[in-house]
C-alpha cells in the first residue's frame, strides 16, 4: 500500500513509462541515418532497407490495439515488462545480426516489443495518478519525452554511428531497457485484471497479414515492377485480407477496432488525418535519408545534423499548439499544420543532387513544424470525439492509424527511388504525393470542423 501512495514511487513509475515509450519513438527515427552504413555492411538495396524500417512499424501498428486489450485481461505491468523485455532483447539481436534477414527478422520482434509495452505505459500512468490534473500533468511529460526522443533519433544515431559504428544504435536501448524494466518491477502497481476481456484472434492475424501484404507490394513493386504477378497478387491479397478483417470486426462480439467509432464524424477524420500525415512525414524522412547519403554522399552524423531544422521544430511547436487550438479551435490548428508542412514539400520539389543545404533548411523546417502543430490538437479532438471510458481505445486506433501511414509512406516512397538513376524523379514524385496527401488531410479537418460548429449553431 505504502508504494501505491508514495510520490517517489509515483514519479520512478513515470520516468520508467517514459523510458519505455521514449525508446520505442527514437527507434522509429534513429534508424534512418544508418540505412546506407547498414545497406554497404550488409549488402543490403533499397528494398531491404525498407523492409528494415517497415517490419519494426507493421508489428507496431498492427499489434498495438490486441496488446492494449492483453494488458486489461492479464494486467498491465505484466505485460509492459513482457514488451519491453521483448523490445530489449529484440534490440541487442538486431545489433549482432550477420546479415539484411536476421536484421529484419529482429527489427520485426522489435515492433511488437513496441506495440506491446506502449498502450500498457499509458493504462500503468492512468492507475499511478488517479487524480485527473495530476494524470494530465504526467501524460504531458511521458508525451514530451517521446517527441524529444524522437527529435533526437537522426543526431544520436549519426553521433553513435560516426564514433563506434550502426550496430550501436540498438545497443543503446539495451542500458535503457534494463533501466526502465527495473524501474517498472520495484515501483510500478498492478492494474486490476478483467478476465472478461476477450482477444480479437482472428481480427489480429487478417490485420497484421493486409498490412504485410500491402506494404510487400509497394516495396517490391519498386524492385520488380508494378506488373510483376508476385506484386500483384500481394495487392490481391490486401485486399481479401482487409476485406475479411472488415466482416470480421463486425461480428466480432468484442473487436479489436470497433468500426462503429468510425460513425463519428470527428474520430473518422482525425484518424485519416493521422494516417496521411504520417504517411508523408515519415515517407519523406526515409527518401530524404537515402537523399543526403547516397547522392550527395554526406556521413551518417552530417545526415544527422541535417534533419535538425526538422525535427527540432516539432517539439517547440507541440508546445505551442495547444495554445493555438485554445484561440482558433483544433480543427484550424490542425489544418494549418497540414498547409504549413505541405508549403514545405512544395518549394522543395526543385531539389537536384548537391543542390545547396541552406536552400533546403526552411523547407524542411516548415514540414517539421507543420506536423508539431498538427499532433496535440489532432490528439485532443480524437479523444474529445468518443466516451472519456473509451479514451484508451481511441488514443491506439489513432496510434495504429499513424503507424499504418508511417508503413506506407515508407513503401510507397521507398520504391521510388529503389533504382539510383531514378532517384530524383522519385524524390520529387514523393515530395508531390505528400503535398497531396497533406492538402487533403487540411480539406478533410477543417470541412469536419465547419460541419460541427454549424451543427452547433443549430
Amino acid at each position: 500500500m505504502h508504494k501505491k501512495h508514495s510520490k517517489r514511487a509515483r514519479a520512478l513509475t513515470l520516468a520508467a513509462m517514459s523510458l519505455g515509450f521514449g525508446v520505442v519513438q527514437l527507434d522509429v527515427t534513429i534508424v534512418n541515418t544508418a540505412l546506407t552504413t547498414i545497406g554497404g555492411s550488409l549488402g543490403a538495396a533499397v528494398s531491404e532497407l525498407q523492409w528494415v524500417v517497415n517490419t519494426y512499424t507493421i508489428g507496431f501498428a498492427a499489434l498495438i490495439l490486441t496488446a492494449g486489450a492483453l494488458g486489461d485481461r492479464v494486467g498491465a505491468k505484466r505485460i509492459f515488462m513482457a514488451g519491453f523485455a521483448i523490445f530489449t532483447a529484440a534490440s541487442v539481436a538486431c545489433a549482432m545480426a550477420p546479415n539484411s534477414t536476421i536484421l529484419i527478422a529482429a527489427r520485426s520482434v522489435q515492433g511488437i516489443g513496441a506495440a506491446v509495452l506502449v498502450p500498457n505505459s499509458l493504462s500503468l500512468l492512468n492507475h499511478a495518478y488517479p487524480e485527473e490534473k495530476e494524470r494530465g500533468w504526467a501524460i504531458g511529460i511521458w508525451a514530451a519525452g517521446a517527441s524529444l526522443a524522437l527529435t533526437a533519433g537522426p543526431l544520436v544515431g549519426g553521433g553513435l554511428i560516426a564514433l563506434i559504428g550502426w550496430r550501436s544504435i540498438f545497443l543503446v536501448n539495451l542500458p535503457i531497457g534494463l533501466v526502465g524494466l527495473g524501474l517498472t518491477w520495484r515501483y510500478a502497481n498492478e492494474t486490476t485484471r478483467m478476465p472478461d476481456r476477450e482477444i480479437d484472434v482472428v481480427g489480429q492475424i487478417t490485420a497484421i497479414s493486409a498490412l504485410g501484404c500491402v506494404a510487400g507490394a509497394m516495396i517490391e513493386g519498386g524492385a520488380l515492377g508494378w506488373s510483376n504477378r508476385w506484386v500483384q497478387a500481394g495487392f490481391a491479397a490486401f485486399a481479401i485480407l482487409a476485406t475479411g478483417f472488415i466482416i470480421n470486426e463486425r461480428r466480432s462480439p468484442q473487436p479489436m477496432l470497433p468500426l462503429l467509432l468510425f460513425k463519428r464524424k470527428m474520430f473518422r477524420l482525425t484518424s485519416i488525418v493521422g494516417l496521411l500525415a504520417n504517411a508523408a512525414f515519415y515517407g519523406l524522412i526515409f527518401v530524404l535519408s537515402l537523399y543526403f547519403q547516397q547522392i550527395d554522399g554526406w556521413s551518417p552524423l552530417r545526415t544527422g545534423l541535417a534533419f535538425l531544422p526538422m525535427m527540432g521544430m516539432v517539439l517547440p511547436m507541440n508546445l505551442l499548439a495547444a495554445r493555438i487550438a485554445q484561440r482558433w479551435g483544433a480543427p484550424a490548428t490542425i489544418a494549418a499544420g497540414a498547409v504549413i508542412a505541405a508549403a514545405g514539400c512544395l518549394t522543395l520539389i526543385g531539389i537536384e543532387p548537391k543542390t545547396a543545404y541552406w536552400a533546403l533548411c526552411a523547407q524542411l523546417a516548415a514540414m517539421g513544424g507543420g506536423l508539431g502543430l498538427m499532433v496535440p490538437p489532432l490528439t485532443s479532438a480524437l479523444l474529445g470525439s468518443v466516451e472519456k471510458a473509451r479514451s484508451g481505445l481511441a488514443a491506439g486506433v489513432l496510434n495504429s492509424t499513424r503507424q499504418t501511414g508511417s508503413v506506407l509512406g515508407v513503401a510507397l516512397f521507398g520504391s521510388f527511388v529503389a533504382q539510383k538513376a531514378a532517384f530524383i524523379a522519385g524524390a520529387r514524385l514523393s515530395l508531390i504525393i505528400s503535398s497531396v496527401l497533406l492538402l487533403a488531410a487540411a480539406g478533410a479537418i477543417s470541412s469536419g470542423g465547419c460541419a460541427s460548429r454549424h451543427s452547433d449553431a443549430r
